[in-house]
Parts: C-alpha cells; structure tokens; sequence
C-alpha cells in the first residue's frame, strides 16, 4: 500500500509513519517542519520506502501530486498546542481550515481514503460525560481564541462529511483525545511532557488552575492501532470516531505521579491561568471520551494506563537527555 502522512514529521505522524514502513508499506511525508521535526523521522529516514517532502499542506499543486501517488492519504497537519493557539488564531484557523480543503479537494478527484484528523476540542464546553461522537457541539465566545481552534477542527469535519455526502469521497473523522508517548514536546502546552522534563531536572512541576481538571490519555501507539484498523473497515468511512482511553485521572494526581516516578524532588506549583497564558484562554473541567464505537467497528480500544504511559515517556527522555 502507498500510503500519504500531512504533518508526518509530527508526534502522530512520525510514529504512524514508522508503522507503515515497519509493515512494508511505501510511505510520503508532507510537512513544513513548523511543529514537527525532521529527527523524528531518524528511523525510518533512510529507508527505500520512506520519501519526505518539505512543504506546506495549503500548496495544492504538491498536496494533489502526493495524494495522486497514495492509496490512503492520512490528513495530520494542523496547528496544534493550546499556547500556539492562543497566540497566533489567525495562524491556527487559516492553516486548519484551508489545508483540509487542500486535501479533500485532491483526494475527491480520485476518490481517495482519507482519514481526517480532528480533536476531543470540538466537544467545547459540553458537560454530558462522556462524549459521544453525535453529541451536540457547545463552542464559548468568539471574544475567547481557545475556540477558535476548536471551531477550525469543527469546520474541517463538516468539510470532510460533506466530501463524503456530495462527492463520494471516502473520508473518516477521528477526534484525538490527549495523545502521549515519547517525542511529544512539552512547549505547546502538552502536560505530560512539560511535566516529565520538569520532574527530570528537579524543577518546580507547574500546575495551572487549581488542578482538579481531569483528562484522559491514550498512548501514541495504541493511537496508530487504531488509525491502521480504520482504514481497513469499509464501514467506518462517513463516520466520526474518538479515539482515546477513557481511563481519567485530574491534573493534580498526574504531577504526583510524575513526581513520584521522576525521583519525588521537584515541588509541585500551582499557577494561576492569567499569569500563564494571554487574554481568551478557558480550560474545561472534564474530557472523557466514550470508545465504545470505535471498539464496535474495529475490535480495539487503546488501554494503556496512564502509569506505563508516563513511564515510557521518562524512558524515551532520559535516554535523549
């Protein structure tokens, strides 16, 4: 199979892209290297099958000749990371939205599968635990540019259904909730790392709020399971899928693991939000993903607890400190 990674050289997508490979699949790489990196690639760099292009998602003459050569086309690249959102919306509306388009626009001329990835964001301010992936959508003030990432993801899958409906283009639509594991970086906002690297040095483990916000995290492999099930299912094109653990744990019991597994000498501090982030940020109380769809349709549902997830992230930062 010729597979198509946009944002390839990502978290996600760099480690999607080793499966491939890993499987004997040719793979393409499409990314501008804004929030990804070239040397998460190292693996796989060399290899005969692994070809990677420098260039933005929004350039359709390269996004329609890279989605031409593929049989499946995995659509990553976006702005991601709550502090980049904040600071920069017009940068994360205008990459989200107008890339997507570049996509599906190239993928509806040949019908390719096209797997859309959006994010647990698009569940806004909904309080109904858990989502489910037809619940009603609840999106805060527009004065507030925390939604305008949501809104922007939100845009993207109606744009994917729509291909899908109007033009027949095969499309799936899956909501990312808080992947972890290693490369992930910790300077857009990503916990997990921001706290391990914290705890590794023996710095303060710096909390914002009050800390009782609870998440849910799913390891990046069991993540990359998921999307290459999904792409084998013919019934799960047209639809919407979670994909994410549902085991949740608050922000707070997170840093004391961390601490704990990181060798217990950092102090944890907690932050208030106005002295972290700029004016229009808002954080949610709780994002709970419910699987049971995605388990229905491919027979799988990432499980990993939280502990080992931490632990493999320490590994992979020790190991590269």
């Amino acid at each position: 199979m010729k597979v198509f990674i946009t944002g390839g050289a990502g978290f996600i997508g760099s480690h999607l892209a080793e499966r491939w490979i890993a499987e004997g699949h040719e793979v393409w790489v499409l990314d501008d290297l804004s929030t990804g990196s070239i040397s998460n690639l190292d693996a796989i760099r060399e290899h005969p099958s692994f070809h990677f292009q420098m260039g933005s998602v929004t350039d359709p003459a390269l996004v329609g000749e890279l989605v031409d050569r593929a049989d499946v086309v995995f659509h990553l690249a976006a702005a991601v990371g709550v502090r980049l959102i904040i600071e920069k919306p017009t940068h994360t509306i205008e990459t989200n939205v107008r890339g997507s388009e570049v996509v599906l626009q190239a993928a509806a001329k040949k019908k390719k599968l096209t797997v859309l990835a959006s994010t647990s964001e698009v569940y806004g301010k909904g309080v109904k635990q858990p989502f489910c992936e037809d619940d009603d959508l609840l999106f805060g003030a527009t004065t507030k540019s925390r939604w305008a990432y949501a809104c922007s993801k939100a845009i993207d899958e109606y744009l994917g259904l729509a291909y899908a409906r109007e033009r027949g283009t095969p499309v799936i639509i899956t909501r990312f909730f808080n992947t972890v594991g290693p490369r992930q970086v910790g300077h857009y906002g990503m916990v997990v790392p921001g706290f391990v690297r914290q705890g590794l040095a023996g710095e303060d483990i710096t909390v914002y709020g009050s800390g009782e916000q609870r998440r849910c995290f799913g390891y990046v492999g069991d993540v990359v399971e998921c999307l290459m099930r999904l792409v084998r299912f013919p019934s799960a094109v047209g639809e919407v899928f979670n994909v994410g653990n549902d085991d949740e744990i608050s922000i707070n019991a997170l840093a004391e693991l961390i601490r704990a597994r990181t060798g217990g000498h950092s102090r944890i501090v907690r932050v208030d939000y106005r002295e972290a982030y700029p004016e229009g940020f808002e954080d949610m109380e709780r994002r709970i993903p419910s699987v049971s769809k995605l388990e229905s349709v491919i027979g799988y549902r990432p499980a990993m607890r939280i502990d080992d997830i931490v632990d493999r992230v320490i590994e992979y930062e020790t190991s590269a400190r």
